[in-house]
């Protein structure tokens, strides 16, 4: 079984309401799959505390069709129920005529809509919204009303009554104005569990209010979606290689389903934590990916033994893929409000940090002559989100990509390239538009054959 979990609007409340709904179905000792819509990062490392289980993105922009059915047919198949958060509200997305929205995800998975509505400041017109949200596309299946941000009985008595008189839909849970639902904001979006100690006691909190609030039975009674399990292609390599993956309370960005085709190309990770590790652990190649840096600079800068490591190894050659945060990390210093502080200082660069987003959104890169990797696609669909740039660039710098849509490092260029490193603002994801995960680890081959 499955349900497509949106929203009339962005900020109503559905990544918690979400969260709790995980937790508490697996308090009854269900296996619970979570998904996201999307790019995002964040949501789905809550999501994957939540539920016990890692979180899959599924995303128009970079994914087929086929792509986004074969992922979700494939997780979904091996488990008790399903939960996809979509992003925004139902029926937003890039395309004014539609084709990507959360309403077209669920289309295309045939799954029934929970709609979280935001009921602060609304009574009786809670049902003109869901009836205008019904007829707006009568081929989306919603399933069911979950109220939040409910002020109290009469409040709720009043969204029931109007909602149950004029439009044939249940309200299946009526969630009540709660300190105990707010996660602390950042600029991308929630604070990422990874970064919150107490996450786990928020969730716990989150799950056992959900399962009071919202009727779980109905939930679970939604009729079974059954889709088409294709089995993804699995290429072992001949010899087993080892990948360092950055992974802690600064970098914790990473798709599940990039970390998964390492794996099904016979690579081992091996994570390590940039606060506590005095040393790289013994590898063939390095991953640093995103996250929030700028939050743990004084922790970050004073692990000098692993810096001074990190530096050494990418100059001897160690191949390397770095994402934003990674970027940031490998230059010579990033600034923020609370002053300055030294990195790695392989890229001849400083790092700023700014109140406002640089560079945020969806990107569209073309390779250039001098990218390091092989059969890399003409055309990269792919996604950034900073709130930095890089001053004093040495003006010697050689780029992979040429930006055709987006910021990247300049906005002309990005992914920097010295040694055997190569370190983007952009996020790639594995997809068939862009193996990058296959064309990385084939160049940690051609490297360790060479060195060999």
């Amino acid at each position: 079984m499955s349900i497509y979990l949106s929203a009339a609007h962005k900020s109503s409340g559905k990544t918690v309401v979400s969260l709790g709904i995980c937790g508490a179905l697996k308090a009854q000792k269900l296996s619970v799959q979570p998904f996201k819509k999307g790019p995002d990062y964040i949501d789905p490392i809550w999501l994957s505390q939540a539920s016990g289980k890692a979180c899959y993105n599924l995303d128009f922009y970079n994914m087929t069709e086929s792509e986004i059915l074969q992922l979700y047919g494939d997780k979904n198949s091996t488990t008790d129920i399903s939960i996809i958060e979509g992003n925004k509200g139902l029926y937003d997305g890039m395309s004014v005529t539609g084709g990507d929205a959360n309403a077209d995800l669920a289309k295309l998975l045939d799954l029934p809509v929970v709609l979280v509505i935001d009921a602060t400041g609304i009574t009786r017109g809670v049902a003109a919204l869901v009836k205008g949200y019904q007829a707006f596309d009568t081929d989306v299946n919603i399933a069911g009303i979950i109220l939040n941000k409910v002020a109290g009985e009469r409040h709720e008595s009043k969204l029931i009554q109007a909602i149950e008189h004029y439009t044939d839909l249940d309200v299946i849970g009526s969630v009540r104005r709660s300190k105990e639902l707010i996660i602390d904001e950042r600029h991308l979006g929630l604070m990422p569990a990874n970064e919150t100690p107490q996450s786990q006691q928020f969730i716990d909190g989150a799950s056992r209010l959900i399962a009071e609030q919202v009727d779980l039975n109905k939930i679970i009674s939604f009729e079974k979606n059954i889709q088409t399990t294709i089995a993804p292609s699995i290429n072992i390599t001949a010899t087993k290689l080892k990948v360092s993956v950055a992974k802690d309370s600064s970098f914790g960005f990473y798709y599940q389903d990039d970390l998964d085709k390492f794996n099904q190309l016979g690579v081992e990770i091996i994570y390590f934590n940039t606060h506590k590790d005095a040393h790289l652990p013994h590898c063939d190649g390095l991953f640093i990916g995103g996250g929030f840096p700028e939050m743990q600079l004084e922790a970050l800068s004073a692990n000098q033994s692993l810096i001074k490591d990190i530096k050494l190894k990418i100059e001897q050659g160690l191949p390397t893929y770095a994402e934003c945060g990674g970027l940031m990390y490998l230059t010579n210093q990033i600034t923020s409000v609370t002053g300055t502080y030294p990195m790695v200082s392989v890229i001849d660069a400083q790092t700023s940090m700014s109140p406002k987003p640089i560079g945020r959104g969806y990107v569209q890169l073309a390779p250039s002559k001098d990218h390091p990797w092989k059969n890399v696609a003409n055309t990269i669909y792919a996604h950034e989100f900073h709130y930095s740039k890089l001053d004093n660039i040495d003006p010697n710098t050689r780029y992979a990509f040429k930006v055709l849509r987006g910021v990247g490092v300049d906005n002309m260029q990005d992914g920097i390239i010295k040694y055997n490193l190569l370190a983007s603002y952009t996020h790639l994801r594995n997809v068939g538009g862009n193996q990058w995960v296959e064309q990385f680890v084939d160049f940690i081959h051609k490297i360790k054959h060479q060195t060999s």
